[in-house]
């Protein structure tokens, strides 16, 4: 999803124009942005916690050549997830493994033909 679909999204939701509601989103990233730099962590209730960490320097390996090379240490901005976020991902992840085990089942019963596969039935002549 891109900031245009976010803004479209909420714009039809709450009823306030694109260009308005652009403004407020872009608003509000700024000011997370802001935060982080002035003060190195933002919590977001009930969404999770952004925070600027300091990566160490290391020693690395170039994929195409091989050669080692050094990597200087850096400022990075982690993201750690709120509980209400957490569950519905891990609530995501029971509905996906549902799916997985009743679509197994269904193909050791024999339900299931070809596996998904297109059976190139349709407009046949025979």
């Amino acid at each position: 999803m891109t900031k245009k679909e976010i803004v479209k999204t909420i714009s039809d939701e709450i009823g306030l124009t694109q260009l308005k509601t652009k403004e407020i989103v872009q608003k509000t990233f700024d000011a997370i942005v802001e935060t982080l730099v002035d003060e190195r962590r933002i919590e977001l209730r009930n969404f999770g916690v952004f925070e600027v960490k300091k990566r160490a320097a290391r020693k690395a390996r170039n994929p195409r050549t091989g050669t080692k090379v050094h990597v200087p240490a850096k400022f990075v901005v982690t993201f750690k997830p709120g509980k209400e976020m957490e569950e519905r991902v891990r609530e995501l992840e029971r509905q996906e493994a549902e799916r997985e085990r009743l679509l197994e089942a269904q193909m050791a019963a024999g339900n299931v033909a070809n596996h998904g596969q297109n059976t190139g039935t349709y407009g046949d002549s025979g």
